[in-house]
Order: structure tokens, then sequence, then C-alpha cells
């Protein structure tokens, strides 16, 4: 079986929409499974999936991800239900709490109970989906007036994949979601965070297999592994760094204590530049591939046996469709 790779789509910074949509056609034509949009505090993903669901037919399109305290529950199904419609059912929904920094000081809104509210989230737009009459007595949405969607999506359900982190979450999402999107997980662990999340999904008595994992980093296939290694490691500088206290955390508990402690001082002391400075090569490493194709698919593999059922990847072919799809063939 060909195996599942995913591209995805930058939130921020200059946009060149038609380079995206020629991209999107030949990600459709070449294999892709699935296309996935960031959100964050940039563009908003669901005005881009749009584009992305007008422009292909075959491919998947996924939020990677948004966050579930910005637009209500229900409007989250509104959002789904729309696009799964105008995608003819290719929509997965992409879900995550974000954390307080983005929250509180983008959105203003107040962060806390996270998980109950993912919980509650979940469960009114799989209500809503499915056409059952909106009654939800939570502790958050207290819904009594039975609304459902005046419209009819084309699925009863649309895969939910929940990006998580503590112990709480992930083991919500094993129990109750379609797909787990790991975060900042290296390689070296990632074997046994997938096992441990398929023991707990085995345990609520469903089949392990059946919910996908998706990679925690990407696999990129570059002529230029200086730039691509730049911007990584700017990436893993902010998310340890600037980020709240929750990715720092979760590399700590990896077992990069040490790794993130640098990182953190060296921002302090001297800015972002000085925090990527900071980023050592394993920790690159390990959070991600950059390089030529036949260590993409060494990597690809490592991933495999780690027990990854989606992979992330991103390909800088210069903007040729054709090396593009050959890059995705020797990929698959």
């Amino acid at each position: 079986m060909a195996r599942k790779l995913t591209i995805g789509v930058n939130w921020q910074g200059k946009f060149d929409f038609k380079a995206l949509l020629d991209r999107a056609k030949v990600a459709d034509e070449a294999g892709i499974h699935s296309i996935w949009v960031a959100e964050a505090w940039g563009r908003d993903a669901f005005t881009l999936l749009a584009l992305l669901a007008e422009h292909t037919s075959k491919v998947q399109l996924a939020t990677s991800i948004v966050n579930i305290y910005s637009r209500t529950p229900a409007a989250l199904a509104q959002h789904f239900g729309t696009l799964d419609d105008f995608s003819n059912g290719r929509m997965i929904i992409g879900l995550g709490t974000s954390g307080p920094q983005v929250i509180e000081h983008f959105h203003g809104i107040k962060f806390n109970p996270p998980l109950t509210r993912m919980k509650e989230t979940v469960e009114i737009i799989n209500m809503l989906i499915a056409g059952t009459p909106l009654n939800f007595p939570g502790k958050l949405f207290k819904l009594s007036r039975g609304f459902t969607l005046r419209f009819e999506p084309p699925r009863k359900h649309i895969p939910i994949y929940i990006a998580s982190l503590n112990a709480k979450s992930v083991e919500f999402t094993a129990q109750k979601a379609d797909g787990w999107l790991p975060v900042m997980i290296p390689l070296s662990a990632l074997k046994k965070a997938v096992g441990d999340f398929r023991a707990i999904a085995k345990q609520a008595g469903r089949d392990p297999g059946a919910v996908a994992v998706k990679a925690p980093g990407a696999v990129t296939v570059t002529t230029n592994p200086t730039r691509a290694r730049a911007a990584h490691a700017a990436n893993v500088a902010f998310y340890a760094a600037r980020m709240g206290t929750f990715y720092a955390e979760q590399l700590t508990r990896m077992g990069f204590g040490d790794a993130v402690a640098k990182i953190k001082e060296a921002w302090a002391s001297g800015g972002s530049k000085a925090g990527t400075d900071a980023v050592s090569e394993k920790l690159l490493g390990e959070l991600g591939y950059i390089g030529g194709v036949d260590g993409a698919i060494e990597r690809l593999r490592a991933q495999e046996e780690a027990g990854i059922d989606l992979h992330s990847v991103e390909i800088d072919s210069g903007g040729s469709a054709a090396d593009f799809e050959k890059t995705v063939a020797k990929l698959l």
C-alpha cells in the first residue's frame, strides 16, 4: 500500500495564491493524501480550504489546526459541514486548544478549562453533522432548543483529528477522536508514544489501528538544506521559548530539557536570532528531516516503524510541477 503523504499550507507572510492553487492541483493528481491548512494568527483556514476545494477533486482537505475558542462549536460545525458539502465529502477536522498566549492575548478569551471545552466541542460538532437535535446540557455549553443544521452535509460524520499534548488530552483523543496530531515528539520517543496512545484506544474498546496518527514533524526534500534548516530552527526556538510552557514541557518530558533551557536562555538574552542559533542539530534532527530523497525515504520508513500513518512532507522542487510529481512518486 502506498504511503499517505500530506502537505501543508503556510498561514503567514506574503502569499502567491496562484502558486498555491497550482501546487494543490499537482498534489491532487500526484497522489498526495491530504492538504492541511494552518491558521494561528494569520490567514483564516476556511477561506483557503474553500479555494482548495474548488480547484481539487480527490485530495482530502484538513485544518492543521483551528482552535476551539475563537469560534463556537456550532460555528465550527457550520464551517466544516459547508466545506464537506462543497468538497464532496473530503474534509478532515483538525482541532486544538492552542494556548493562553494566543487565546487570551489575540482572541481575548479566557483559556481554561481546555479539556472540558474540547470534549464538549467534539460532541456538539458530531451531533450537528449527524443531524441530531442540539439538546446539550454541558458544563460550558447549555443548549436546549434542539437546533439542527438547515442543510445536510454529505456525511453523517466528518473525521476529527485532535492536536493534544498532556496525558489527559491524549487519553481523550485516543478514546474519542478519529486521529491524533502529536506535537513535538522526537523520533527517538515516537514509537513508545504511539504505542502508548494505541494501548489507550484498545482499553477504550476501540480498534487501536482505526485511530490514525499523523507524524509530528515534517520530512523536507530540498536542494537548499541550509535555508530549510534555518527556518526549522527558528520555528523550534519560537515554540520552545515564546509559545507559553506547553511545548517546552513536552520536549523536557521527552528528554530534551537541557536543550530547551539553552534555547530559552539564549532567547532571553539575545532575542530570536540567538534563540534560533541555540537550537542543536540533534534536536532539529529528532523533530524533522531535511535533505535529499534517499534520506527522506529512510526517515519515512523509520516513522512507519514507529506507527505513523500520515506523513507530513515538504517538497522544494523549484516550482516545477514535473519535479514535484517525480519526488512524490519516489516518496510514495
